[in-house]
């Protein structure tokens, strides 16, 4: 059953809403009625703080119902940003480890040939361009290829093992 509200006599749309205009935007937003089942104990409350506030027992309920939405908000906000800065904090972590333990390519190689490069190729081990006619050193390894082609060793001069 649906109670008549002295304020609500004004009816703007057909299903018993009324218009009521917000000040942060131009569209009107309709409010609605809202029934729910309470405890005894949690009317008596609620009656009594009402009384004790001197507003009605609805304005006091859609009250706390707002304030409970933007406590909520604000902590899923700060979840978030908690969150954010873990995952930044854990990949600068998983960097910083990796630098440290940093894999060694040049783990399996048992020798070094000094070859003159027909295609452009790269440094295992710091990384920098090697171009085609540049000297660099091909690292021979015992490792088995299971069938897959394994991606050949070089490296520069400067980080030839023994070169410094």
């Amino acid at each position: 059953m649906t109670q008549r509200d002295p304020q609500r006599d004004k009816v703007d749309g057909v299903d018993g809403s009324r218009a009521v205009e917000d000040s942060d935007d131009a569209e009107p937003k309709k409010e609605r009625v809202l029934h729910t089942r309470v405890p005894a104990v949690l009317e008596r409350e609620l009656k009594r703080f009402a009384d004790n506030l001197r507003v009605p027992v609805s304005n006091l309920v859609r009250t706390i119902l707002e304030d409970a939405l933007n406590v909520a908000d604000a902590a899923t906000e700060n979840v978030e940003s908690r969150l954010r800065n873990a995952a930044k904090q854990l990949e600068h972590e998983r960097e910083r480890l990796k630098a440290r333990v940093k894999f060694d390519p040049l783990k399996d190689v048992f020798a070094f040939q000094s070859v003159t490069l027909a295609q452009d190729a790269t440094c295992a081990k710091c990384e920098r361009d090697l171009a085609a006619g540049s000297r660099a050193n091909l690292g021979l390894t015992d490792e088995p290829t299971n069938g897959k082609k394994k991606p050949r060793i070089f490296v520069c001069d400067e980080c030839l093992p023994g070169a410094r």
